[in-house]
């Protein structure tokens, strides 16, 4: 049997699924440059013919370090579904003479040389200007009008993500934004191979979006994904998800599988999206590449990467279309044959729709709860009717324990301050939106409220979130470490089965 090294770092879709799903094509090594969560211990001994954690002075060179662990063990191929680790592991695979994303995974990483590309390129993109000092920031914001992102190039989840309104909040938003990636870092949030990548920033225009035109429903976010594989430096479109609405600043909150865009639209989309990638000469990965949608058809790109879409992307897809895109992959790596899609697959040729929530404690209008909550997945379930038919789950490796204190949602920290994330399964995408935006309005009121515990050991009235005002757009972070409890996961996983 073949030989793969899996190289497992933060983010990307649960190990669960890709650990279950890479032992059914070949042995696997694992090699953890992340604690694993403590739901898949038992089935990585199982399904791992090795589990290697390196010692931090080990992963000094991480290059190296892939490189030395695929040779100990006879590797046939090496691949990661972490964004943070995307680039090492192309490397490696380059001096192993394995197939890989190539030399141009950095280009899917790094938004400022991405933006480049695609500019030289002349495909449609907010106007932007690569960032690393308070200088450069200040000659951007003199450059671009207002209100304008300023986004960390080598974050992923809308890690220190900030909105800059004026001159005047420009200073704070870098402060806040280099404080976010120094201690997002500390919690393995943060590109693993490329030194000093925290202080590199790009700030950029903000489009107006629109869904009118794209969408028949309203509810839908202004922006989709186009999800994919180049295969032999071959782009291979599979599907197009759909979004709710972002939470301020771009934090997002759901992805919809599939997208319910008419046939002619979503050609547009995958065009698009196929002139990206092609752009950027990647040869052996999956891809994930998003698109913000305009007013009249207008379209602009917002990044590509060099790896599947995180979260629960590739189980939706799975679960919708039938694809194993894991195990697809895997065999491509290996050299089997592949019979990818002719074209990306759409609601004609899906079997219901999936969907995945990020639960923040913000309303769907992007306020803030005006009292803590504590997470009871168990409650939920009883409490929030949904659609006939509709399924719910709580994908616990990725979320909190049960009893644990819904963080206070954090507009730089992104994704990161989320308490779980949950799936729905449903008859089409519209009826996920609406169970989804159901369940939004209803955790607030059916989640239990938080007591929380006084510096006497008294039990204390309810800490209120910061107010129930909008998010603000720029926000100074005291401590994100506090903020980022989801590395802290639960330790059991029945409710979604890998």
């Amino acid at each position: 049997m073949s030989t793969v090294l899996l190289v497992h770092a933060k983010g990307g879709p649960p190990l669960g699924h890709v650990l279950s799903r890479t032992a059914a094509k070949a042995d696997v090594h694992l090699l953890a440059l992340s604690e694993l969560p403590p739901s898949v211990d038992a089935s990585a001994e199982e399904l791992c013919a090795s589990v290697v954690t390196p010692s931090g002075a080990e992963r000094a060179d991480l290059g190296s370090l892939i490189v030395s662990s695929a040779r100990a063990v006879g590797a046939d191929a090496v691949l990661t579904f972490s964004e943070y680790a995307v680039v090492a592991v192309a490397e490696a695979c380059e001096t192993l003479g394995l197939a890989g994303a190539g030399g141009a995974a950095e280009l899917a990483r790094d938004k400022r040389k991405m933006r480049h590309v695609w500019h030289r390129r002349g495909l449609p993109q907010p106007e932007f200007r690569p960032v690393a000092t308070r200088a450069d920031l200040h000659e951007a914001a003199a450059a671009l009008p207002f209100p304008m992102l300023l986004k960390a190039a080598w974050s992923a989840g809308s890690t220190a993500h900030q909105i800059i309104g004026s001159p005047q909040q420009a200073d704070a938003a870098w402060h806040c934004s280099r404080q976010v990636m120094a201690e997002s870092a500390q919690l393995g949030f943060a590109e693993l191979h490329v030194a000093e990548a925290g202080a590199h920033f790009v700030v950029e225009q903000i489009v107006t979006g629109a869904t009118e035109g794209w969408f028949d429903e309203p509810g839908w976010g202004d922006y989709v994904s186009v999800e994919g594989v180049v295969a032999g430096g071959v782009f291979h479109p599979v599907c197009v998800s759909g979004r709710m609405p972002t939470v301020e600043p771009f934090t997002e909150r759901a992805s919809i599988t599939p997208a319910p865009l008419p046939a002619s639209l979503q050609d547009r989309v995958v065009a698009l999206a196929s002139e990206a990638v092609d752009a950027l000469g990647l040869r052996d990965c999956g891809t994930h590449t998003e698109i913000k949608l305009g007013a009249g058809g207008q379209m602009w790109l917002i990044e590509t990467a060099a790896r599947f879409g995180g979260a629960m992307t590739v189980p939706q897809i799975e679960e919708v279309f039938g694809l194993d895109l894991v195990g697809m992959l895997v065999d491509h790596l290996l050299g089997r044959p592949v019979a990818w899609p002719e074209g990306a697959l759409g609601p004609q040729q899906a079997r219901g729709a999936a969907g995945s929530l990020v639960v923040l404690a913000v309303d769907g209008d992007g306020h803030a709860w005006p009292d803590r909550r504590v997470w009871d997945f168990t409650g939920v379930r009883e409490a929030v009717a949904l659609s006939e038919g509709s399924a719910l789950s709580v994908v616990r490796e990725s979320s909190l324990p049960d009893g644990s204190t819904v963080p206070v949602y954090e507009p730089a920290g992104g994704a990161n301050t989320m308490a779980a994330l949950c799936l729905l399964s449903a008859a089409d995408a519209p009826t996920v939106l609406r169970d989804f935006t159901a369940l939004v309005d209803a955790l607030p009121r059916v989640l239990p409220p938080a007591v929380p515990v006084g510096p006497t050991g008294a039990k204390a009235a309810p800490t209120p979130a910061p107010g129930s005002a909008p998010v603000p757009a720029v926000a100074v972070v005291p401590s994100v470490a506090a903020a980022l409890p989801r590395l802290r996961t639960a330790a059991r996983t029945e409710e979604v089965p890998a």
